[in-house]
């Protein structure tokens, strides 16, 4: 039971500020790290969150302890508190407050920031309104230093790795005499080794339960090793076979859950027309950006936008509601919902539809809006419709489209930029969709290591001390259920709000294929799981940035990265630690330095 009675509202803000850190997260940073994989086509909108609900959340369980306790204790010294639990349990509340409140505008207004950032500089604002820049910080290496250092050094790495891999792909398999063949043969060694990087943080890290981390390097070596030869071993019975069927045979009838039948699909014949047909592969290219915008604007939905936008937003109802004209009656209220979902349907620049899903209609009305049969209208036929768009439409936007539209300059200049990047054979690039989907739960697990401490391990102290009383130690654990918060609110994050980052970045930075995506992700998986395995954590929003802009690289002309948008992107980094280190940091010394009923009159 609780012992802080008298802070419970303290406790419940916390609460609440992690769970909008952690929403953040999910559509800030997870929606940044699943661009890649639902920009390439390997996964649909709707697939990247089922796969983010169950490896952010057993990530997140499963290893992010160590993490959540390193953010929490090495950025500020806990004396600066001076040894007042109470006042301990305020700071971090006020870091909480700041982190939620930078992350919220920073996903409203599309701004890519790191989450990690985000934390570190609400933390430290909190610690220089405390006790002043020399005391309060831990600048070490011990502390800041180390983060900044991850903070230059991630991106480097992860493009370099990606880089590596990409290139080994390009002029191994891709370029090949014959690149399926190639592909086939060497699918299995790529399985193997994702499968090893994705052992090494479940039993290296371990989970904090099972002291797995304990154990000697002797049993981690070989389990790890071991466990990689299992996945290749389970991709070569059930994973190869399918695939072969798919992309040599041309079997457009199979489907995912024929996979289960392993080896008896070698012997299954495909039907007569197998040879010709083109529809057991899909189409991987994204880069016809005309083709795309007019299958994100049928005509027959343009026909309801124009006739939408003509007729009143009240429009025609049965009943005792009638039909009302903005000319006749000058006194009617439009829904100012009606001008806000328009806003986020249409394009700024031509005005049609940019893949979100049509708002709904909602209804004016007459008189005073608190009116009985007037509130009735506002709830029935606005707000809950609206509330239902909001949590729905996110699953239902078509991000391709989304990222394709804009203005006839703006669709030239991105096909331009596709245009530079090298064509591969479409069946080849489906081969790496299924490893590029299996690199993005790696990274999607990595991700829920490492990021969910930006949003509970400072609601870890909070908790501690709010449910003891006592000054938190650096040697508190962290609940799993606290844990588990954290993974929900991510999953939630991206599936609703998610759309907002995926609509910037993917094919707006570079253009994406399974091959390439999967040579980012990989890279950046690798960074982001030796990270939580050092307990250091970096930013998986640098990383995968970084593991981007390396591949597009390898491309060997530069017109095939949009740098106007990693300027954008560099920017937000660079506004991402002073604002959320002045929320938090004002918020705390103003309710700190507060006059209450106690406090003397000055003396005259």
């Amino acid at each position: 039971m609780p012992k802080y009675h008298d802070f419970d509202y303290l406790f419940a803000f916390s609460m609440i500020g992690a769970f909008v850190t952690s929403w953040g997260i999910g559509a800030n940073d997870v929606a940044n790290s699943f661009a890649t994989s639902v920009s390439s086509k390997s996964l649909t909108f709707r697939q990247a969150m089922l796969a983010a609900a169950v490896c952010e959340f057993l990530g997140a369980v499963l290893v992010g302890a160590r993490v959540a306790s390193t953010i929490k204790n090495d950025i500020i010294d806990l004396d600066v508190f001076n040894g007042n639990a109470a006042v301990a349990m305020l700071g971090f509340t006020c870091a909480i407050i700041g982190s939620a409140s930078w992350l919220t505008f920073a996903t409203r207004n599309a701004m890519p920031v790191s989450t990690t950032h985000t934390t570190v500089g609400s933390v430290i604002g909190v610690g220089i309104a405390a006790a002043g820049t020399g005391a309060g910080v831990q600048w070490g290496w011990d502390g800041v230093a180390s983060i900044f250092a991850s903070w230059a050094i991630a991106p480097c790495v992860a493009g370099g790795f990606a880089a590596i891999t990409f290139l080994f792909t390009k002029f191994v398999v891709l370029r090949s005499k014959n690149p399926v063949k190639i592909g086939l043969i060497t699918a299995p060694f790529y399985f193997f080794a994702v499968g090893c990087i994705l052992t090494a943080a479940v039993i290296v890290k371990g989970s904090p339960s099972l002291n797995l981390d304990d154990l000697p390097d002797t049993t981690l070596a070989p389990a790890i090793i071991l466990t990689g030869v299992g996945v290749a071993g389970i991709a070569i019975t059930f994973w190869l076979p399918y695939v072969y069927s798919k992309v040599v045979k041309g079997d457009y009838t199979l489907k995912w859950y024929h996979m289960f039948m392993g080896p008896l699909l070698w012997r299954r014949a495909a039907p007569a027309d197998a040879v010709t047909a083109d529809m057991a592969v899909p189409d991987y290219r994204v880069h016809d950006f005309d083709h795309l915008k007019e299958q994100a604007n049928p005509v027959a939905d343009r026909t309801d936008v124009e006739a939408s936008a003509t007729e009143p937003s009240g429009n025609s109802v049965s009943g005792s509601e009638k039909e009302i004209s903005p000319a006749d009656e000058p006194a009617a209220h439009p829904s100012q919902l009606a001008k806000v979902e328009a806003d986020l349907a249409r394009d700024s620049n031509d005005g049609v539809i940019s893949g979100r899903p049509t708002p709904p209609k909602y209804r004016t009305f007459d008189g005073n809006p608190l009116e009985p049969w007037n509130l009735y209208t506002i709830f029935r036929y606005n707000a809950l419709p609206w509330l239902w768009y909001q949590l729905s439409a996110g699953l239902r936007t078509d991000i391709h489209a989304v990222q394709a539209a804009g203005s006839a300059k703006e669709q030239l200049k991105l096909k331009q930029m596709h245009d530079v990047a090298e064509q591969y054979d479409n069946k080849v690039e489906h081969l790496f969709s299924f490893m590029q989907v299996m690199t993005a739960c790696t990274m999607s697990f990595s991700h829920g290591a490492g990021d969910v401490s930006n949003s509970v391990g400072p609601l870890a102290a909070v908790y501690y001390v709010w449910s003891t009383s006592l000054f938190p130690s650096d040697k508190a654990d962290v609940p799993v259920w606290i844990l588990a918060f954290g993974g929900i609110g991510i999953v939630l994050g991206l599936g609703i709000q998610g759309w907002r980052l995926m609509s910037v970045l993917g094919n707006r930075l570079t253009m994406h294929s399974p091959s390439r995506g999967f040579s980012m992700e990989f890279g950046a998986s690798i960074t982001v799981v030796v990270a939580a395995l050092l307990g250091l954590p970096v930013s998986s929003t640098q990383s995968i940035t970084g593991a981007t802009l390396a591949v597009s690289l390898c491309e060997g002309n530069i017109r095939s990265f949009n740098w106007r948008m990693l300027g954008w992107i560099f920017f937000s980094w660079v506004l991402t630690l002073p604002i959320a280190g002045l929320i938090s940091g004002c918020l705390f010394a103003i309710i700190l330095n507060a006059p209450s009923w106690f406090t003397p009159p000055p003396v005259l």
